[in-house]
């Protein structure tokens, strides 16, 4: 049994980190979904409860390894 990680650079900070790539949250850029980090995530639930809305939910395995078995 073993495990994989990708690792890129965050949309938001440009800071490379580990993820899950079939659970980490992402944005859009020029129609390409590319990764956002815990931090940046972070940041932005603050803006949105700061702002009244919604927090966005980020899955709990979202930043841990993936499954060789989800490859």
């Amino acid at each position: 049994m073993g495990y994989a990680s990708v690792i890129a650079p965050c949309a938001g900070c440009g800071r490379p980190f580990y993820f899950n790539p079939h659970k980490v949250p992402s944005i859009r850029i020029n129609g390409v979904k590319e990764p956002v980090c815990a931090r940046c995530m972070a940041h932005v639930n603050t803006v949105r409860r700061e702002a009244g809305v919604p927090e966005l939910t980020v899955h709990p395995d979202a930043y841990g390894p993936l499954d060789e078995n989800e490859l």
